[in-house]
C-alpha cells in the first residue's frame, strides 16, 4: 500500500466506546500510516519513501523504505525472515 494523501482511512466499526484488539490495532495502523506520511511529505529519506500494509499471511503490518524511482526495496521492518518465521510459528504442528 502506498502511502500518501490519496490512501483510504482504515474503516473502525463501532462497539460500544469499547476498545477491542482489533480496534487497537487498526488505531495503532492509522498512526503508522499518518506518520508514514509526514516522513513522506517532508521528503527527509531524498529519493526512497515509506510504504505501508498488512502481510495477508501473518496479518502484520510491514513498513517498507523504497527507492521512488527503481522502486527496489531498501529496508523492511519486520525483514521477511521475521515474517516466515511467524508464519512458521502460526502453522498447525
Amino acid at each position: 500500500m502506498r502511502v500518501d494523501a490519496t490512501s483510504p482511512a482504515i474503516d473502525l466499526s463501532l462497539n460500544n466506546g469499547k476498545d477491542t484488539p482489533q480496534v487497537q490495532v487498526q488505531s495503532e495502523n492509522r498512526q503508522v500510516i499518518q506518520a508514514a506520511r509526514t516522513v513522506n511529505a517532508s521528503n527527509s529519506l531524498g529519493q526512497n519513501e515509506l510504504t505501508f500494509y498488512l502481510d495477508p499471511s501473518t496479518r502484520r503490518a510491514i513498513i517498507k523504505i523504497v527507492n521512488r524511482e527503481t522502486h527496489e526495496v531498501v529496508e523492511q521492518i519486520p525483514s521477511e525472515v521475521v515474517l516466515r518465521l511467524a508464519k512458521t510459528l502460526k502453522a498447525p504442528g
